[in-house]
């Protein structure tokens, strides 16, 4: 394995492929990288390709390419972009704060006991992050999983799992509630800092805020087991029915007949056509004309629209690349607006409302100040339980809007 000799060898070797460590993060999880497109994004120097695959920052398998794991790591926790939840972090954090806190009482120099504060403190708000984080990407994993996993039974173990790593955050969190109020009372009292009881004020509010989404991720889940449950209950049934049907045999072996007569529901009835023959008298008569003509009229319409209808489509029509636009993934903008509120309020800033945030939002394709109004709209009437409306109002140009931010 490379390693590197300074950090400035690293930030330089990452700064030349910047363009291609780019392309190759955003697309990471949907296609294999080719060789020739990474020498086309690195302008034809192959030396440069050869340089990152050498110092492993790339790895080479056969015509593909793909980011060495060191590096997707970094890139995906730096962004918070990856959707693991990971439990053994806040664990390995917490036993490594007791271990910090029987350091600090066993040490006599007060420069060394400064240093074990200061470690602590930074520990303690990775803590406050890593389940925040993991908070988040769980709701959006049960989420993801009940609209998108087609299988009902990977889609049951999927949801069963993620209760499992629920339980596994309220059980860390509990322990973190515990270390603070009841495990490390001696070593509170003695590292009496001011910055450190700032800290740990935060870090309960955020841990008490953690436990009510848990409770609603919770309710998720049961909400959705009970749905799938229901389901699968349905498309058996449904299934009995179809097999006796095509065995001829769903009047003998079933109480259809019975629930047919008892059921009155407009649905079953049909739609009853009114049948009414007129005499040949008032046919005859002129008050009957213009309904005639009128009648005849329509026919002649209906045949030119059947005659202008279009054939069959041609080879060369089938052959035809197809055009397609781009259509805004309103599901990843609304996940970034809510990453943006959550690094905010780690940074003590006030975070960005949804419509300022629309405006200076890098989507795929070109979007105007007319189409940012029509996300803003759609995103607050799908996504209003994500968002938080205050009774202020902003003014960009022409448009006054109300202020939302993440809730």
């Amino acid at each position: 394995m490379y390693i590197f000799r300074s950090i400035y060898e690293i930030i330089n070797t990452i700064s030349t492929a910047k363009t291609l460590l780019t392309e190759m993060f955003e697309k990471r999880k949907t296609i294999s990288f080719r060789y020739i497109d990474a020498l086309e994004l690195l302008k034809d120097d192959e030396n440069r390709l050869k340089i990152l695959i050498e110092k492993e920052v790339i790895h080479q398998n056969g015509n593909f390419l793909e980011l060495d794991v060191r590096f997707l790591d970094f890139f995906e926790t730096l962004l918070e972009a990856n959707e693991e939840i990971d439990t053994a972090t806040i664990d390995e954090n917490i036993e490594y704060l007791h271990e910090l806190m029987d350091y600090y009482l066993k040490e006599k120099i007060q420069s060394r006991k400064e240093s074990y504060v200061r470690n602590i403190k930074l520990t303690f708000q990775k803590i406050a992050r890593v389940t925040i984080r993991n908070i988040m990407n769980l709701q959006n994993s049960i989420d993801n999983t009940f609209k998108h996993e087609p299988t009902y039974q990977i889609k049951i173990a999927k949801l069963k799992n993620l209760d499992k790593k629920r339980i596994n955050i309220q059980n860390l969190i509990d322990s973190t509630e515990h270390l603070i109020l009841h495990e490390e009372r001696l070593f509170f009292q003695q590292a009496t800092d001011e910055e450190l009881g700032r800290i740990l004020l935060e870090l309960r509010q955020e841990l008490q805020l953690s436990a009510h989404s848990l409770i609603r991720a919770q309710q998720d889940i049961i909400n959705y087991l009970n749905q799938i449950k229901n389901q699968v209950i349905l498309v058996e049934k449904i299934r009995k029915v179809k097999y006796l049907q095509d065995q001829f045999e769903l009047r003998a072996r079933s109480n259809l007949a019975e629930v047919m007569e008892n059921e009155h529901s407009v649905l079953l009835e049909g739609c009853t056509q009114t049948s009414f023959k007129l005499s040949p008298e008032y046919l005859a008569s002129d008050e009957a004309r213009p309904i005639i003509l009128r009648i005849l009229s329509n026919r002649k319409t209906r045949e030119h629209i059947r005659k202008n209808e279009a054939g069959a489509f041609s080879e060369e029509d089938m052959k035809a690349q197809a055009m397609y636009e781009e259509v805004v993934n309103l599901e990843e903008v609304v996940k970034s607006f809510l990453q943006s509120g959550a690094e905010a309020q780690w940074k003590n800033e006030q975070p960005k409302d949804l419509f300022t945030f629309l405006l200076h939002y890098s989507f795929q394709r070109e979007v105007n100040e007319e189409e940012c109004t029509t996300l803003f709209c759609q995103i607050v009437s799908l996504y209003e339980d994500k968002l938080e409306i205050s009774d202020d109002f902003g003014r960009y140009k022409q448009y006054e809007y109300a202020k939302i931010y993440p809730l």
